[in-house]
């Protein structure tokens, strides 16, 4: 039975907490949508419920947010992680601050800590402030978000403004305490909740700093935070993950992000392979015969280089805001296309993208494969009787030449 109840604002984000706990001895399942089907926890460890709130409207976000505790509870987990982007992708309404309050009134606890560091994928916090790579936040790509854009580094004062209590109920842990070690953090955390603060920002520069935040906090029934800070929460598995390769067939790739680094690795696919440009004024003259072109294409591809049907491969690419769902739309048909035809293994990149493919082929719990890039791994599902294998990348995540290795079973 899971003791442990995750709630993850988007699935690339419940995809890639599932890597870190599994990688920590969790045996865990991810789930879609705040419903836990009967059984779900059963065998499991951890359990992380896919929501779709990162840029819902607060209500909506909190709403769902406190469903799936419910449901986490009613499961049987005892303690909880609230889990947002590693990049802080939020609004000056939430909302990382509202479903973060929310969860921890409903728990009635009076202290959790904010750790969105990721090291490996170049997102530290040093006094407070959050880094992409050597960038503060707000000098990175992150401030151009067509959704969430990022125009402050300073995680305390971006969350102030979401929390009910404001400024006061922010304090920070800074690196020179952290390199004290545990006792010292958890002391920290302490006087800060002493003081008022339910909130406490705390820097880490390494994956051993995550690590001596996670012993610091092993008292604390609710953590929030990215996906680093899950590996250092000891399961009762070490080393156990299945492990399933990818079936073969076409080696599809479905992007809908308008990331950088995604941009990227659809340019080095295209490279390698080939593809197909999904252009909104296309869609609008012809949604039908623009999404059955781009099926069977994919569907002839063949051979064992990736077919890449995209939205964007460089900045000039990038659509509307208003045009998303309609791009969304397209490739969540494209995949149940493509599925219906027979494949078996489809990689998508892009948040929002990734929850209108999985929603539309509703793969139920998904169990987690192996992981190719930090926080980018292959999830296996199924559908119609048979397995189906889903690889849901952040936009931000993976080397430039993922979408190429992602079929070969080695990082």
């Amino acid at each position: 039975m899971a003791t442990l109840g995750v709630i993850a604002d988007d699935l690339t984000g419940a995809t890639d907490i599932a890597i870190a706990l599994a990688s920590a001895g969790h045996r865990t399942t991810v789930v879609l949508g705040d419903e836990l089907p009967d059984g779900t926890a059963v065998g499991a460890d951890a359990v992380v419920v896919a929501l779709k709130s990162r840029t819902a409207p607060v209500e909506e976000a909190v709403s769902a947010s406190l469903r799936a505790l419910d449901r986490l509870r009613g499961a049987g987990c005892e303690r909880f992680y609230v889990k947002y982007c590693s990049t802080f992708d939020s609004t000056p309404a939430g909302n990382i601050g509202p479903v973060c309050e929310a969860v921890l009134e409903a728990l009635e606890e009076e202290v959790t800590v904010i750790a969105p560091a990721f090291p490996a994928n170049g997102r530290t916090v040093y006094r407070g402030h959050l880094f992409v790579g050597d960038d503060p936040l707000d000098e990175s790509p992150m401030r151009r978000h067509p959704l969430t854009p990022m125009t402050d580094s300073s995680l305390p004062r971006l969350l102030a403004p979401q929390l009910s209590r404001g400024r006061e109920d922010v304090a920070l842990v800074p690196w020179p305490v952290v390199a004290r070690g545990v006792e010292a953090v958890r002391e920290a955390l302490d006087r800060a909740g002493a003081a008022g603060a339910r909130f406490v920002v705390v820097d880490a520069l390494s994956d051993e700093d995550l690590d001596v935040l996670a012993r610091a906090t092993e008292h604390l029934r609710l953590l929030t935070g990215g996906s680093a800070l899950a590996r250092g929460l000891a399961g009762p598995r070490p080393g156990a993950r299945p492990a399933p390769a990818p079936p073969a067939g076409p080696r599809v790739v479905l992007s809908g992000s308008a990331s950088r680094a995604t941009q990227g690795q659809v340019r080095h696919a295209l490279a390698a392979g080939g593809g197909h440009h999904l252009r909104p004024a296309d869609l609008r003259a012809d949604f039908e015969g623009t999404v059955a072109r781009a099926a069977e294409s994919a569907l002839r591809s063949g051979g064992t280089a990736p077919f890449v049907v995209y939205a964007t491969a460089a900045p000039e690419h990038v659509v509307d805001t208003a045009d998303a769902p309609l791009i969304e739309g397209a490739l969540a048909e494209i995949a149940e296309r493509l599925v219906a035809a027979g494949v078996r293994a489809l990689l998508v990149a892009g948040g929002e993208t990734s929850g209108a493919v999985a929603g539309r082929l509703a793969p139920g719990p998904l169990a987690l494969g192996p992981e190719v890039d930090p926080g980018v791994a292959w999830m296996v599902g199924r559908r119609n009787g048979e397995d189906l294998h889903l690889m849901l990348k952040s936009g931000n995540f993976g080397r430039e030449d993922l979408f190429v290795r992602a079929w070969k079973g080695n990082a």
